[in-house]
């Protein structure tokens, strides 16, 4: 498991331990999992799908942003985000 923040302009959207993400990148989706090597790519458009530990699934639309990973903690700052 790693953490995962996702932040728009207005709030901290989610925040909390998952097992995997799945995010637009700019030249194709990709998967984060635990352990994952640090690295920086800007989003498009598109679904980002979170995996919990529990096996449950929650998805965000966003219109674009930033997704970091650096020891195990991700962040995604996207441009806005709507939840489903």
């Amino acid at each position: 498991m790693f953490t995962l923040k996702i932040l728009s302009v207005e709030k901290t959207v989610f925040l909390g331990e998952v097992h995997s993400v799945t995010a637009p990148g700019t030249i194709g989706s990709f998967q984060i999992l635990t352990d994952h090597a640090s690295m920086i790519s800007t989003l498009e458009k598109g679904q980002v799908k979170v995996i919990l530990p529990d096996d449950t699934e929650h998805t965000y639309q966003i219109t674009g942003g930033v997704f970091e990973v650096y020891q195990n903690k991700a962040t995604i700052l996207a441009d806005s985000v709507e939840e489903g």
